[in-house]
């Protein structure tokens, strides 16, 4: 019963601080004691610049320095797991959702999106761009049948799921494949392995965008909708152990959803690359 209360609390909580404007955000956030938290996030946050962009703005109307710690969604879901953070920005609904009815986080709300791209060399070996330029499936079947080489991120992120659940959809393991080279690595590296080896890749749009100026890899295929990528953040639950920031996440979770950051969020990009890398969706 004493379980039941402390999350019906938590949620209630989160609930308010969403609804927090003007002076009352001010006060909660006034009244965090522990003035660092942790973020564990993914690499595409980070190799995009977003959060150069913004966690600043945090850091100056919370006084809370922000320590990120960029990995694949895997890796980040994992570090929450374990109580080695206080509040994540990843990008797996079902893995996320997942985590949360596990117990692991408290609630999920969506941030923003934005879309995966099929890059590669711009040849297009494997004429991608004319025969399918729209269907990431029928696409990663050409690849398969051609042996066309492909880099995966091969480390649990969430472009890595997406992958693999392409990979699924066209009913192909291309696991044990010559073709298929499986990384272990973030998304910058992998655009850089791709473009030195002439081969293909999907990669979140934003950060293929904030390096295309460095590689030759072009878009080959985008605009599908299986390809649209959902961004949530989670604070974790304060039950794992008494060292995670809680009062902090809420923090953090109530300024990333406020109208301000939201608007910060939706115009990052906007005058380097001539669109906006992320559009922001908070309810």
């Amino acid at each position: 019963m004493k379980k039941i209360i402390k999350f019906f609390f938590v949620g209630f909580t989160i609930l308010s601080l969403i609804g927090c404007s003007g002076d009352k955000a001010s006060q909660v956030e006034a009244e965090v004691t522990n003035k660092e938290l942790i973020l564990s996030t993914t690499t595409s946050t980070r190799d995009s610049g977003l959060l150069d962009y913004i966690l600043g703005d945090f850091t100056e109307k919370t006084d809370i320095e922000v320590k990120v710690i960029a990995v694949g969604t895997g890796k980040a879901l994992q570090m929450g797991q374990d109580g080695e953070a206080d509040v994540l920005l990843v990008h797996a609904k079902a893995s996320e959702e997942a985590f949360v009815a596990d117990g692991y986080g408290t609630e999920r709300f969506d941030v923003m999106y934005n879309d995966f791209v099929l890059v590669g060399p711009s040849n297009d070996e494997a004429k991608l761009k004319s025969d399918s330029p729209n269907d990431i499936v029928e696409s990663f079947k050409s690849l398969f049948i051609s042996n066309t080489k492909f880099i995966s991120r091969g480390d649990d992120s969430g472009t890595n799921k997406k992958e693999l659940a392409i990979w699924g959809l066209a009913e192909l393991d291309p696991l044990d494949k010559e073709f298929y080279l499986s990384a272990g690595k973030g998304m910058g590296d992998v655009l850089l392995m791709a473009d030195e080896l002439y081969a293909y890749t999907l990669t979140d749009r934003a950060t293929y965008l904030s390096m295309k100026d460095n590689i030759e890899s072009e878009i080959i295929v985008e605009n599908d909708d299986l390809l649209f990528n959902q961004y949530g953040v989670i604070p974790v639950n304060p039950e794992l152990n008494e060292f995670i920031n809680y009062d902090g996440a809420l923090a953090f979770v109530n300024w990333i959803l406020s109208e301000d950051t939201q608007k910060m969020i939706g115009n990052y990009g906007t005058e380097k690359f001539g669109m906006p890398l992320f559009t922001p969706n908070a309810k």
